[in-house]
């Protein structure tokens, strides 16, 4: 029998708050705010990602191309606003490198989706297929080359600050109750629960489950897009090479820390953003006290071992 969602979220919540008590106690200076916004910065673009990798696994998917989509993204809107025409023309060109990264982003997703849905490929082979592809067509436009810029009015979206709090959190906190109402108060959500909880079952009810998944991946990847602008933002560079890199490995851990089932049929959007507050605060932890860099992908990836086996036990 599983384990009810709401003691699944109680557990996290415990966790979390066993993880900043030793914070409190070992990390030096970790309750500054310049700490605490530091982390809401780096926190937020996981959580960003996650959220639509919550909603593929739950769509009974995965998503491998969502690091490849922010690379794309996050390629295409300096060279939007840096382009003769939007010099000339800065609101539009603004306006343009963000809505023209995001509807690509969109495009990548509905590449993903088709081939789930009409071609029949598994989910893990059709967004592999982004993975590598999608990196490669980001190096192409940029020409293997680090664009850097200078643009406040975009980097706003990575370095702005709202109430003494990075913006891209408050973006990330204002996803997550949307999409919260979206799964658990439209027909899309509960579409989406049934096709991931028993595909067959949904479409012998009549759920358009061909058309639930090309969403799911669109919403997915439009969001991984968002969080690639954010990234060059926050940088004032786009490095094609390296936007989004591992970020599927995070998105991942994420989701599933959080409680989504690798089986499908749970979204646990509220869970997810604390899923990624855990992953982050656990990696700043072993930094912010001389653990490698390294030694924080090898503990992502025990806690994904961890979870999944927890799972597994769940289920027995």
């Amino acid at each position: 029998m599983s384990l009810r969602p709401d003691r699944q979220l109680s557990g996290l919540l415990v966790a979390l708050a066993a993880l900043t008590l030793l914070n409190v106690i070992i990390t030096p200076n970790f309750l500054n705010m310049q700490t605490l916004a530091v982390n809401v910065s780096q926190v937020a673009t996981i959580a960003i990602v996650a959220l639509g990798m919550t909603l593929v696994i739950a769509s009974g998917g995965i998503d491998l191309s969502v690091g490849s989509t922010m690379a794309v993204a996050g390629a295409l809107a300096p060279i939007v606003f840096l382009s003769d025409w939007a010099l000339a023309n800065p609101g539009l060109g603004l306006t343009a490198s963000i809505l023209l990264p995001l509807i690509v982003a969109g495009l990548c997703g509905l590449f993903n989706g088709v081939l789930i849905s009409m071609f029949g490929v598994q989910p893990i082979i059709a967004t592999l297929i982004l993975f590598i592809s999608g990196r490669g067509i980001a190096q192409v436009l940029t020409n293997g080359n680090l664009q850097t810029f200078t643009n406040p009015s975009f980097t706003w979206l990575g370095t702005g600050r709202v109430f003494g709090l990075p913006v891209q959190g408050w973006i990330a906190l204002v996803l997550t109750l949307i999409l919260g109402w979206v799964v658990r108060r439209t027909i899309y959500g509960r579409y989406l629960l049934s096709a991931g909880g028993n595909e067959r079952a949904a479409v012998m009810a009549g759920v358009p489950v061909a058309r639930v998944k090309i969403a799911t991946y669109v919403i997915a990847a439009v969001l991984a897009g968002l969080a690639g602008l954010i990234v060059v933002a926050i940088n004032s560079a786009s490095d094609a090479a390296r936007i989004g890199q591992l970020m599927e490995l995070d998105a991942i851990a994420a989701a599933v820390v959080g409680g989504a089932a690798l089986a499908g049929g749970r979204a646990p959007i509220l869970g997810t953003l604390l899923g990624a507050v855990f992953i982050q605060l656990m990696g700043y932890t072993l930094i912010a006290n001389g653990i490698s860099d390294e030694m924080t992908l090898i503990v992502t990836a025990a806690i994904i071992a961890v979870a999944v086996w927890l799972q597994r036990g769940r289920r027995a």
